[in-house]
């Protein structure tokens, strides 16, 4: 079985899709964040339930639709432990398996490119994201990189893999899609049979030009590639008891969740969880708020089943509160609820809060964190 690989040409990035054949629960390593509707689209000819992305590292060259996927598709996030991904659901360690169906994958620390860089073993396959290149490897100049550790990283625990392991890197520039552990034991130009102090000499000599985007995609790499600028400055404005209203939004307002939930309370407000089913099961649900996911992606026809259960669900002379993990999904659901005629709201930062804005900003929390009723299955 082999994994299905998918193209990003503006940064030469590969991102796979693994799944079980049976269950088809599914993984995704480094997707990028102006692929989500490629991806999504993929899951969907496929017929495959996302569990799981997976990152290899925090990219410099592009950003992630790590957060975006867990939105729109109820998968968890998950990262190496020493990449600093606070966002991501699990920070895996050395040997950490990911299950998915009958499948695993498991995680091998492979520090050099950054000091948290992993590589994932699945099957006869490994997923080497810039650790190991197809005849060549990733750079050590920037981002707690380090060419002593990346040497022992490919020579002692990649290069232990058997020969026949298919290598499936995250980055190519010259359209090869493949290698396997033997041929690049055998004639990688810049490791193959090459002393430690050979290999740090040639990468220190590299003099590689500056990753174009490096400054915008680290920093929203670690957050999982959500970006929460509007999001701050709305989180900002719900400090006050009332709701803050923009003019330019398109929806009536961001409000606190302690606000949506006295609403809610008082007969104003009808509450609509736009959550995925899978999100509400494993992360947990608001007893008798009302569940509809949110599915409308970038640039797909609307959703027609939303707008009917939406309408369905909210009388006329009732507010709708909308709330999904982290306030983002939320947006978009209120905006098209207002399209539909209904006086909508945004609940700031969802069931779960944002970490980066607890962490930066000292604002709200997200529903939970305010002591708000919630229950587990």
């Amino acid at each position: 079985m082999q994994p299905i690989q998918l193209f990003d040409a503006a940064s030469s990035t590969y991102t796979y899709v693994l799944f079980d054949e049976n269950t088809r629960e599914a993984v995704i390593i480094d997707p990028v964040d102006e692929q989500v509707e490629r991806d999504l689209a993929t899951l969907r000819q496929y017929g495959l339930k996302l569990l799981w992305t997976i990152e290899t590292h925090a990219h410099a060259d592009h950003i992630t639709s790590a957060g975006l996927l867990a939105e729109h598709a109820g998968a968890r996030t998950a990262a190496p432990a020493g990449c600093g991904i606070t966002t991501a659901a699990v920070q895996l360690e050395h040997g950490d398996l990911i299950h998915f169906g009958q499948e695993s994958l498991r995680a091998l620390h492979t520090p050099g490119h950054t000091a948290g860089s992993m590589s994932y073993v699945w099957r006869d396959h490994v997923f080497t994201g810039d650790t190991l290149l197809i005849n060549g490897c990733g750079r050590t100049d920037f981002q707690s990189g380090s060419a002593a550790a990346l040497y022992h990283s490919i020579t002692e625990v990649l290069f232990a893999l058997p020969d026949a392991t298919t290598v499936w890197p995250a980055h190519d520039y010259q359209g090869r899609t493949h290698s396997s552990i033997g041929a690049e034991k055998a004639g990688n130009a810049r490791i193959a049979g090459k002393t430690e102090a050979e290999f740090v000499a040639i990468m220190d000599a590299l003099n590689l030009p500056r990753p174009k985007r490096i400054d915008e995609a680290v920093p929203a790499n670690l957050t999982s590639g959500i970006r929460h600028d509007a999001e701050g400055q709305a989180a900002a404005a719900a400090a006050t008891p009332e709701p803050a209203v923009k003019a330019a939004q398109a929806y009536a307002g961001d409000v606190s969740p302690q606000l949506a939930y006295d609403w809610w309370q008082s007969g104003d407000a009808v509450l609509v969880d736009v959550r995925t089913d899978a999100e509400r099961e494993w992360v947990g649900f608001i007893p008798d708020a009302v569940p509809i996911a949110w599915k409308q992606w970038p640039g797909m026809a609307m959703n027609p089943q939303f707008d009917q259960a939406l309408l369905s669900a909210v009388p006329k002379d009732k507010k709708v509160v909308l709330l999904c993990r982290s306030g983002v999904r939320s947006i978009a659901a209120a905006k098209r609820a207002t399209e539909l005629g209904l006086q909508a709201y945004n609940i700031l930062e969802g069931f779960e809060g944002n970490p980066d804005s607890d962490a930066h900003r000292g604002q709200l929390g997200g529903w939970r964190k305010h002591g708000l009723p919630w229950r587990q299955n």
